[in-house]
């Protein structure tokens, strides 16, 4: 083997490409920081349980070692929000606070959502407001980091996963059922869906098929109302879409809603949305609200954000 060569699924930006990269990361930075979004830089390395939290699929994704130093289990940060949750609690504050950042990450394999292991996060969260104004905030941030990356038109999707939630709670399912469940949501598998409904008795059956198919415009959300009006998180969940819907059009913004959407990672506890353009395959930013994700380290507070991988756009035009 050539050692100038790199692992499979790491890669490095030189001349150019790097040049290009950097001038975008300033421009990114100086937007958020105008925003009121203070800059952080958390470590590279830390303690596996600062990490993961609850995250079955944070946990697949990091890469773990033994501190020769300490004899503690350490984790290399493979997504940046489990340790903004932990510098927000760190900061004990009841006030509303904001936070961007910039950084590597490494992952154990590559995702639909990061094209290598080693992309570079960019991201902005606001802690401490459950108003839906918060998400409305960070999208529309999200969308003005997406404008100077000069992506061109985007479309947002919209979802909420509490709808999802609120279907569980009302079902006698294992824990593991439940997370074979959000898989099989998480990869819209309809197949999988009518497999695990055959082999599983579920309550509510006949709603989790018709959640698996609502997505569109906004009449998706009238829809939502009347199936789920035994449901009443469901119904609050969906009143936010509505709400937010209603600010994003006055700002002329195209949405798509897909009230089946769950992201990667269990953490998201509502309103969640992604970013589309018809040159790419894939979601170019992603993001969502993630209320109490601070609660292992003392401060269960409201939060709400985005990331994308600055390394991956700034190089695809």
């Amino acid at each position: 083997m050539n050692t100038w060569q790199l692992p499979e699924g790491i890669d490095e930006l030189t001349h150019d490409q790097a040049l290009t990269f950097e001038l975008l990361r300033r421009s990114l930075i100086d937007l958020y920081t105008e925003k009121g979004y203070g800059l952080v830089i958390p470590p590279m390395v830390e303690h596996v349980d600062s990490l993961l939290l609850t995250s079955d699929a944070v946990n697949e994704k990091t890469f773990k070692f033994l501190d020769p130093a300490s004899g503690k289990m350490l984790g290399v940060h493979a997504d940046i929000t489990p340790q903004i949750a932990r510098i927000d609690a760190k900061r004990a504050s009841d006030n509303i606070e904001k936070y961007c950042y910039i950084n590597a990450i490494l992952q154990t394999s590559a995702t639909d959502f990061y094209d290598s292991r080693s992309p570079i996060q960019a991201g902005a969260e606001l802690y401490g407001s459950h108003d839906i104004s918060a998400d409305v905030e960070v999208i529309s941030l999200m969308l003005e980091s997406l404008k100077l990356l000069s992506i061109g038109s985007v479309v947002i999707s919209l979802g909420n996963v509490a709808i999802f939630d609120a279907l569980i709670e009302s079902e006698n399912v294992s824990e593991s059922q439940a997370g074979e469940l959000r898989q099989i949501f998480a990869h819209r598998s309809t197949p999988d869906l009518d497999v695990f409904i055959a082999n599983t008795t579920l309550v509510n059956a006949d709603l989790f098929k018709a959640l698996m198919t609502l997505e569109g415009d906004a009449d998706v959300l009238d829809q939502a109302m009347d199936l789920f009006n035994a449901f009443p998180a469901a119904q609050t969940a969906i009143k936010d879409l509505q709400a937010i819907d209603q600010q994003l059009q006055n700002q002329s913004i195209q949405v798509h809603y897909d009230l089946a959407e769950l992201q990667t990672y269990e953490y998201h506890t509502g309103v969640v949305f992604s970013a589309y353009n018809e040159n790419y395959s894939k979601a170019l930013a992603q993001g969502g609200r993630y209320n109490g994700i601070g609660e292992s380290f003392g401060q269960s507070r409201a939060a709400t954000g985005f990331s994308f991988d600055l390394k991956f756009l700034s190089q695809s035009k």
